[in-house]
């Protein structure tokens, strides 16, 4: 192995290559898009073959960079998890970090944290929530211990392992007072503001596929989003707005009736939803438990 190649031209060209864009991967890694733009081509020369190529449509892996990352992921998890092991009995001990998806953040999360604290009162929790990408990115990267919510396409769990607990389907909701209450399928919607899930979300593919399927285009008068504040607010305050969500999200909203589902197809959205891990990683007690007392929760009445 050439000396030259560093654990940072490793971390900047997985980045990159996993979110298929210059921009995104700096942000991910606290960089500038100049400092990693040069990081990604002083790993190219070292190696002398190019890795990534750009387009207009994006960043794109050539096929030798399509196999220098499988190596390269698998060398940096290695590392991170040799330098875990090394420091568990100090700076991991009595710390727990778990991310999760907006599905599972408001409904079940909430009780596993408090089941949890009752019997570790010594470890302490941080909770983190946000989209697929960014969850998994971090969990990859050893920002993150567990993250709970969606699997994801095969290409966002490079390294991660999966333990299903439930499944869920994708839901269109509304106003109870909403005209959309009335449509006979996808294609009707299209008459109203459509809260849309983005491309770095785990159900964005899913409801994509199932769109297709039917022959529906993409929804012209649509806001892509990932919040649940910000869904939550725009389609309780306007009744010709519809928003595409995972159940789990709106799952407290549609028991009140608050918000209620709109009479759309979408059986096919199933997925199955997991505690995502670092494949390599032999599990602490804490994440042991935390896991198991989630899947009891899964099992069990509220």
């Amino acid at each position: 192995m050439d000396r030259r190649i560093k654990f940072r031209h490793l971390d900047a060209f997985s980045a990159i290559a996993r979110a298929s864009s210059f921009k995104i991967a700096a942000q991910d890694l606290n960089l500038t898009q100049p400092a990693i733009s040069k990081t990604l081509k002083d790993l190219e020369t070292i190696l002398g073959v190019v890795l990534l190529e750009r387009s207009r449509s994006g960043v794109a892996l050539t096929p030798q960079g399509e196999v220098f990352l499988q190596f390269a992921e698998q060398s940096t998890a290695a590392l991170r998890h040799g330098l875990r092991s090394m420091h568990a009995h100090s700076t991991a001990a009595g710390q727990l970090k778990v991310g999760a998806l907006p599905s599972v953040a408001s409904r079940l999360l909430p009780r596993a944290v408090l089941a949890f604290q009752k019997l570790n009162p010594n470890t302490t929790l941080e909770m983190y929530e946000g989209s697929h990408r960014d969850l998994t990115t971090r969990l990859r990267s050893g920002g993150l211990d567990l993250v709970v919510g969606r699997l994801g396409n095969p290409d966002t769990m490079v390294g991660l392992g999966f333990q299903q607990l439930y499944s869920e389907n994708v839901v269109v909701v509304a106003r109870p007072d909403s005209a959309a209450l009335d449509v006979q399928s996808a294609a009707d919607l299209d008459g109203f503001r459509v809260l849309y899930p983005p491309k770095d979300s785990a159900i964005r593919p899913l409801v994509a596929r199932h769109l297709i399927s039917q022959g529906v285009p993409l929804f012209q008068n649509r806001i892509e989003t990932a919040s649940p504040t910000f869904g939550r607010a725009v389609v309780l305050s306007d009744p010709d707005t519809v928003w595409v969500i995972s159940r789990g999200v709106v799952a407290n909203d549609l028991d009140q009736n608050t918000l209620v589902t709109v009479p759309v197809e979408m059986a096919a959205t199933h997925g199955a939803v997991g505690i995502m891990s670092r494949a390599e990683d032999i599990p602490a007690v804490s994440m042991r438990t935390f896991s198991k007392l989630i899947a009891n929760l899964c099992n069990a009445p509220e």
